[in-house]
């Protein structure tokens, strides 16, 4: 049961941040990324990504394309 109700949370965790990705997506026209940081989903900007990664704040070698692989979600930005 607290499995279940764990997994229907974090179902509509992802729901609510997929759906916020898209909405600031197409308004401003980037890319958003759905990822997993300190065990909660966060919905970040490609830019940012970059700028993150230039300043070291992750562990070294990682580069945005890893990032890029292992977001949860991408809204690439382009009006459907």
């Amino acid at each position: 049961m607290i499995k279940w109700i764990r997994y229907m949370l974090f179902a509509w965790r992802y729901k609510r941040a997929v759906r916020q990705a898209n909405e600031l997506s197409q308004l401003l026209g980037m890319k958003y990324y759905v990822i997993m940081l300190n065990k909660r989903l966060k919905v970040v900007p490609k830019q940012t990504i970059k700028e993150l990664v230039k300043m070291h704040r992750f562990r070294k070698g990682v580069s945005v394309e890893d990032i890029e692989k292992r977001a949860l979600y991408i809204a690439d930005g382009h009006k459907a």
